[in-house]
């Protein structure tokens, strides 16, 4: 694993089934993210996914492609457009620095992640994960739990 590789795309259907349990998994009932007439309301076509849900799929793609063993330590997020019913989202990841810890105590290494969608760019992000030296990436996260959600 080296900076500049390329970690593969996964694509993620965004249901309303994902953004209203990714809502109601962090405990964030607000009305934009499952109730459709409260969106259109409020200038929104339609229910949108929350902050917390990209951070947790952003935080998943990460830890599939480096393994069960991999420690997020840092996730930093900037929203864009926004994810909504029927669309899909396609996370592609880049390293961008690799620093050993120490002989045989494996690598910090930090990943930036782009997640685009229909409308445009929805999050982009930087990600430090510590790597045990024993795993290598697998750099295949839709093999890892089945394909997309």
């Amino acid at each position: 694993m080296r900076a500049g590789d390329e970690l593969p795309p996964l694509e993620i259907a965004i249901t309303r089934t994902l953004i209203v349990a990714g809502a109601i998994a962090s405990r964030d009932f607000q009305d934009v993210h499952h109730d459709a007439e409260s969106a259109r309301a409020k200038g929104s076509p339609d229910i949108f996914m929350n902050i917390l849900t990209t951070n947790g799929l952003v935080g998943r793609y990460v830890t599939d492609c480096f393994g069960p063993t991999a420690v997020l330590r840092k996730l930093a997020i900037r929203l864009g457009a926004p994810n909504y019913p029927g669309d899909t989202m396609v996370l592609t990841g880049r390293i961008e620095d690799v620093d050993g810890e120490g002989e045989g105590e494996g690598d910090m290494v930090v990943v930036r992640v782009l997640g685009a969608n229909g409308i445009g760019r929805h999050v982009s992000a930087t990600v430090t994960v510590s790597v045990p030296p024993s795993v290598p990436p697998s750099v295949s996260p839709s093999t890892s739990r089945g394909g997309t959600l």
